[in-house]
C-alpha cells in the first residue's frame, strides 16, 4: 500500500492539529477527523476532511490513527475508553502529542495486546508556523518498520524526522527539546526586561544578536513580541511549556538525574501561570520581569 492509499484518522483539531490536517489533505490523503469541540472541524471539513461523530467510527474507517491531543490524561482517555474497545481496522497509531514517556510505553503495550495496533510516538517541534509550512521537527519512537511508515505518511508535515529508538524515546527527546525551549524563553524575557530598564531599546535586541552565539529561533520569534508587548494572536500556550517542564522534573526524578535549571524554570512557569496566563502565549512571560501591559 502506497502512502496516499492509507486512510488517516486524525483526532484533535486544535492549534497544531488543524494545519497538520490541512497539509495531509493537500498531499492527497483521505482524512477522517474527530474533535471534542465540533465547531473546530469546520476549517478541515471545508477542505475535504470527513467528520465523524465518534472516535469508534473514525477508528473503524481508518488505516492509521493520528493523535494530536493536549496532554497525557487526554491521550489515555481517548485510547483506553474508545480506541482500545473499538473494532478498528487500523494497524498503526501515531501519537503527535507530547505526553509522558512511561504512559506512552504502557499504552503502546496494551494497545498491541488488545487490538494488534502498533504505536509510534512522534511528538513535534516547530509551532503552528512549522505545522503550516510543513517544516516541523519530529522525534519518533517505535520499531524500524513502524517508524518508516510514519516517515512516509507524515512527510507533508516535517523538515526532519529522526528515529530516536524504541517506543517512548520520541517523548523523552521532546522533553529534552522543551527543557531548552522553556529555559530559553524565560531567559529572553528577563534579559529584555533588564535591557529596557538599563535604557536600551529592547526592540533592537533580536536584530543585534542575530547570527551570534546568543541567537535562536525563540529569540527571533518571541523576542520582538515581548519587546513590543504583542501577545496575540496566541500561537502556543504557557500551560503547554509548564506541562512539559513538569514531565522533565518527573523524568529526572525517575532517572536520578539533576536538572536544577529546568526545575527552576518549572517553578517560574508555574508562578506565571498561576497569575492567569496558562491559556496565554509564552510571550507574556515578559510580565514576570517588567510591567508591560497587553
Amino acid at each position: 500500500m502506497t502512502k496516499n492509499q492509507y486512510t488517516l484518522g486524525f483526532i484533535g483539531i486544535g492549534l497544531m492539529g488543524k494545519p497538520m490536517t490541512l497539509r495531509l489533505l493537500e498531499a492527497g490523503f483521505k482524512v477522517n477527523v474527530w474533535n471534542r469541540s465540533k465547531e473546530k472541524l469546520r476549517a478541515v471539513t471545508d477542505a475535504g476532511a470527513i467528520a465523524h461523530s465518534s472516535i469508534e467510527t473514525l477508528a473503524k474507517a481508518s488505516d492509521i490513527i493520528l493523535l494530536c491531543l493536549a496532554n497525557t490524561e487526554v491521550v489515555q482517555a481517548v485510547v483506553n475508553s474508545h480506541i482500545m474497545h473499538s473494532a478498528s481496522k487500523a494497524k498503526l497509531l501515531i501519537d503527535l502529542s507530547s505526553i509522558h514517556p512511561a504512559a506512552t510505553k504502557v499504552l503502546a503495550r496494551e494497545l498491541k495486546q488488545h487490538c494488534n495496533i502498533h504505536w509510534v510516538d512522534a511528538p513535534v517541534s516547530g509551532g503552528t508556523a512549522g505545522a503550516e509550512q510543513g517544516t516541523l521537527a519530529i522525534m519518533a519512537g517505535g520499531s524500524q518498520d513502524d517508524v518508516e511508515i510514519a516517515r512516509s505518511v507524515l512527510k507533508p508535515l516535517y523538515q526532519q524526522l529522526t528515529h530516536m529508538g524504541e517506543v517512548g524515546s520520541g517523548q523523552v527527546t521532546k522533553i529534552c527539546n522543551q527543557m531548552i525551549v522553556s529555559c530559553n524563553v524565560l531567559v529572553i524575557a528577563e534579559m529584555l526586561a533588564l535591557a529596557e530598564k538599563s535604557g536600551v531599546d529592547a526592540k533592537k535586541i533580536p536584530q543585534a544578536l542575530a547570527g551570534g552565539f546568543a541567537d535562536s529561533k525563540p529569540l527571533q520569534i518571541v523576542g520582538p513580541e515581548m519587546a513590543s508587548a504583542t501577545f496575540e494572536p496566541i500561537k502556543w500556550h504557557v500551560k503547554t511549556l509548564l506541562k512539559d517542564l513538569n514531565m522533565a522534573v518527573d523524568l529526572s526524578l525517575q532517572q536520578s538525574s539533576a536538572i536544577p535549571i529546568s526545575a527552576l524554570a518549572a517553578q517560574l512557569m508555574q508562578l506565571h501561570g498561576s497569575q492567569g496566563y496558562l491559556e496565554q502565549d509564552p510571550a507574556t512571560l515578559i510580565k514576570l520581569f517588567s510591567h508591560k501591559d497587553a
